[in-house]
């Protein structure tokens, strides 16, 4: 490869076959590859390469200059993040990125030459292929010269003009090791094994084999002996169909795909390379042990432990090599910017934000900035709710219980993360955690009604408002009655899914409880919602006149009473059976992080639905539907006759 620099413009890359040493793997005898060609051939070697390649090139390279031990400011109008942007060779910030970290990846050594001006200016970098490219010199601490190989002949560089990038060789501080030097055996296997199966289907798909004759057999005369391996020719030749005459025998001599395992030998190549790279298995498609928790705490140890060493290691080349030799560089420096890839989701974010500060930290026209709405009047205010004080009352998150118990905190909308994979003392079987569950939420309504029968009885003669009496605390109540449900919701999955673990996973490897906060929390907005309705409902049909046309006193309130004692029976009955729904889903969810295949319905209670009692020991497949169209017992996306009072539950089994 040639340069010619001319008024600061690389005005000639030429490409040539290759002329610097090479280096090879021998995978036969007399067999030899390139780490070039391992990259083309090998899909493992390619895949692992590639996914390096793209998620590091993908995160913004950023330049900074460091103002103090605290503050420091990000350079947009400098030479350096104008070169990073456009470095030259048409290439984008990506493109060098990319071609860098595969150049590393495969040869474990990569080169930037540096363009300069008539002036000595840095304008640009240009990557150069290891492959044509060597390092000069018997000092083994550091390179005296490069030498670039090309069609025109060679040019020789000086360390100052090659941004050199490399990792460690036990015997030269100036090259690196390629992993692909310890895979050697691995893909040597895989390459006999892809030219065992490319000759088999050579042969039609057929294996080699012999045929046996019986000794015993009527003598072979020439016309039948040529009529015979005519016909064979033509069966192995891709046509017609032998037949076996004499009692002849057809032995295999080669392993059949079977039972050379060609499945799992490829799988086990992608793990091997995978590993060699510290790159976590799902994250290059091999999902054996996967599950939604692990693979998301698998894909933070990716940009932490796999990515975060190569990140630190290119930034502190440049830093070293290339950023001296631009103007005005003193505390300049590059980062690439990891941050955004950890921050996790906006709900996550916004949760952590929110503890940090006490209060809401978006005002109405960010938030519909966000959504791409047009600003409103007002809306640059940051509004505090009423149950957000500052001092040392209580804010939404400002508590921090004990992470072993169970229960969530009993104030309204505040949440409780249990971390411990291990079940809590204090959590009872299903039917104590029920009945204390159906218990809290008779209370809980007979308050209510019994409030609001107070406040009736306080207003003036004749029958009051009811409705607007009702109103008026509905929203207050609505956050009370979740926070129960999630409370006792929460307990109610934990019983569930530890049954499922005792039985599975006892170490509840890959899951936690808070793992099912968010569909437990959304369960008890569902639920809160329909019993706030059936409240309203009751209350409604007597101010409609439902008790009667006497208004007095006596007349109201006796039909209310009436009235709160069907609510009271309504929530009996959510209570049972949103029991009966958050066992199951816990048990569902605990099941499927530990590898679960299937899920059996177990009927259950004295006198069951016939349609349940049919079913009992039907088994489907985890993420399936029964017969009945419900995923679990107590389904709340199954019609109330099919679910109301429930006590069937569900078994799992592996297979």
């Amino acid at each position: 490869m040639a340069f010619v620099v001319s008024s600061g413009q690389l005005s000639a890359v030429s490409t040539a076959p290759l002329a610097a040493p090479a280096t090879y793997v021998r995978l036969a005898d007399g067999v030899y590859h390139e780490y070039a060609h391992l990259y083309r051939a090998q899909p493992q070697i390619r895949t692992v390469v590639s996914f390096l390649a793209r998620n590091i090139a993908q995160l913004g390279l950023h330049a900074f200059r460091r103002v103090s031990d605290t503050d420091r400011e990000r350079l947009t109008d400098h030479p350096l993040p104008r070169i990073l942007a456009a470095p030259g060779a048409r290439l984008t910030r990506y493109r060098l990125v990319e071609r860098l970290v595969s150049d590393i990846a495969i040869y474990d050594k990569a080169f930037w030459v540096k363009v300069r001006a008539d002036g000595g200016e840095v304008l640009g970098v240009v990557p150069v292929p290891p492959s044509r490219m060597t390092v000069e010199g018997d000092n083994w601490l550091e390179p005296t010269g490069f030498t670039v190989h090309g069609s025109k002949g060679t040019l020789e560089l000086t360390p100052d003009q090659v941004v050199h990038f490399h990792g460690y060789d036990p015997v030269d501080l100036r090259e690196g090791c390629s992993p692909i030097e310890s895979l050697r055996s691995m893909l040597a296997e895989e390459f006999e094994a892809s030219r065992a199966r490319e000759q088999m289907w050579r042969n039609g798909g057929r294996l080699s084999g012999v045929l046996k004759r019986p000794a015993d057999a009527p003598k072979w005369d020439g016309p039948a002996r040529a009529r015979f391996r005519e016909g064979w020719r033509s069966y192995v030749q891709g046509g017609g169909t032998p037949i076996l005459e004499d009692g002849m025998e057809y032995q295999q001599l080669a392993l059949d795909p079977q039972k050379a395992q060609y499945i799992e030998a490829r799988k086990l190549t992608r793990e091997e390379v995978a590993a060699a790279y510290h790159i976590p298995l799902p994250m290059v498609g091999i999902l054996d042990h996967a599950t939604f928790s692990n693979i998301e705490e698998q894909h933070k140890q990716l940009y932490q432990d796999t990515l975060g060493p190569w990140l630190v290691s290119i930034a502190e080349d440049i830093g070293l090599q290339l950023i001296p030799d631009l103007p005005d560089s003193d505390g300049v420096y590059v980062e690439f910017n990891l941050a955004e890839k950890l921050r996790g989701s906006f709900e996550e974010q916004a949760t952590q934000l929110q503890t940090a500060v006490g209060a809401p930290w978006l005002t109405r026209n960010e938030a519909r900035a966000r959504m791409n709405l047009p600003t409103i009047d007002g809306g640059d205010d940051l509004i505090t709710p009423l149950n957000v004080l500052v001092g040392d009352v209580a804010s939404p998150t400002d508590t921090a219980p004990d992470p072993a118990e169970a229960a969530l905190p009993k104030a309204p909308g505040r949440l409780m993360l249990v971390k411990s994979a291990r079940r809590p003392e204090k959590l009872g079987d299903f039917e104590s955690e029920q009945e204390a569950f159906a218990e809290a939420l008779e209370r809980w309504t007979k308050r209510q009604a019994d409030a609001l029968l107070d406040a009736a009885g306080a207003k003036a003669d004749g029958m009051p408002d009811l409705l607007a009496l009702w109103d008026e605390g509905a929203e207050g109540r609505l956050v009370q009655l979740e926070a129960l449900l999630a409370e006792h919701g929460y307990r109610l999955a934990q019983v569930g899914a530890w049954e499922a673990l005792a039985q599975f996973n006892p170490e509840a490897s890959g899951w936690t409880p808070e793992v099912m906060l968010a569909w437990i929390l959304a369960a008890a907005e569902t639920h809160a919602v329909l019993h706030e309705e059936a409240g309203r409902e009751a209350v409604a049909e007597v101010a409609a006149g439902a008790g009667g046309e006497d208004e007095t006193e006596g007349g109201w309130r006796a039909a209310l009473e009436a009235a709160a004692a069907t609510w009271l029976v309504e929530a009996t009955r959510r209570a049972l059976t949103a029991s009966t729904e958050v066992r199951s889903f816990g048990s569902y969810d605990a099941a499927s992080a530990s590898g679960v295949r299937k899920k059996v319905w177990r009927t259950g209670g004295p006198n069951p639905r016939p349609s349940h009692r049919a079913q009992d020991g039907e088994t489907v497949s985890l993420d399936d539907v029964f017969s009945n169209g419900l995923r679990w017992p107590g389904d709340g996306r199954g019609d109330m006759k099919e679910i109301a009072y429930c006590k069937c539950r569900l078994d799992y089994v592996q297979e």
